[in-house]
């Protein structure tokens, strides 16, 4: 209730001090942009695919040529594959300034207004961080919130939605930001973009953005893990194909 207040309170001052109104302000969050048509942007830095592995032998081939490229000792980072909308965040000085969609991964559709209302998604950093950089991660329903949208529809009589992926895709794509946020969509970053990335490898660049504000794959959770082996990789990989109905989201692999 106070949160609520002090919300209302801070909306009444913009709507009489426009000129002091931050795109970033916490006003955003519930939405309300409608928006005509999604632009579409290019990357910064291209959206790239995944190749697939469906077994214990690719995955020992990987290595191997991995091996014949790599002076040294090899670690791996093993994460959970989101079953989500893929997304290309820019911070710039520390603010959220766009966010696009994967698209054909050269260019995206510009969904920021949206985005914007996700509560996961930080719109000002703290911390120590670079001026300028892209964080890359995946829009998710969470399964108690889908849930909840679906009771909610067949209550009302209407059509239930199929899954959370394909609902998260078109969620991110109306036209009215306020619908978005009362979905209460979800983001997880795992990926960090810059001219010059100051972390010695990716498992201590995403760690590190945690204390930015970002959501992240977590360690505690056993949602990533660096490993040293094929057996340890086959081990988170059977470790998640037993225990995937636990998490609170779908996922569709290990990356």
């Amino acid at each position: 209730y106070d949160f609520d207040m002090l919300l209302k309170e801070l909306q009444k001052l913009e709507d009489e001090n426009p000129s002091l109104a931050s795109q970033n302000s916490p006003t955003k969050r519930v939405g309300g942009d409608i928006t005509k048509d999604f632009e579409t942007v290019a990357h910064r830095y291209p959206m790239l695919s995944l190749s697939n592995s469906y077994s214990k032998e690719e995955i020992e081939e990987f290595d191997t040529r991995i091996r014949k490229l790599v002076d040294g000792d090899i670690e791996y980072v093993c994460e959970l594959k989101y079953d989500g909308v893929a997304i290309s965040i820019t911070y710039e000085n520390g603010e959220l300034t766009k966010a696009i969609t994967r698209g054909d991964g050269v260019q995206g559709e510009d969904v920021t207004a949206n985005v914007r209302t996700i509560k996961s998604v930080p719109l000002i950093l703290r911390g120590d961080y670079p001026s300028s950089f892209d964080i890359r991660g995946e829009i998710v329903f969470p399964l108690e919130a889908f849930n909840q949208l679906n009771k909610g529809r067949e209550e009302a009589g209407e059509q239930l939605f199929a899954n959370p992926r394909n609902t998260a895709s078109g969620t991110l794509k109306m036209q009215d930001s306020s619908i978005v946020a009362a979905r209460k969509l979800d983001c997880q970053l795992y990926q960090l973009y810059a001219d010059k990335i100051p972390f010695s490898g990716h498992f201590e660049a995403v760690n590190a953005v945690a204390s930015w504000g970002f959501k992240t794959p977590s360690l505690k959770e056993n949602y990533i893990k660096k490993v040293n082996s094929i057996e340890e990789i086959m081990e988170f990989i059977n470790y998640w194909d037993i225990n995937r109905e636990k998490l609170p989201f779908e996922i569709d692999g290990i990356v």
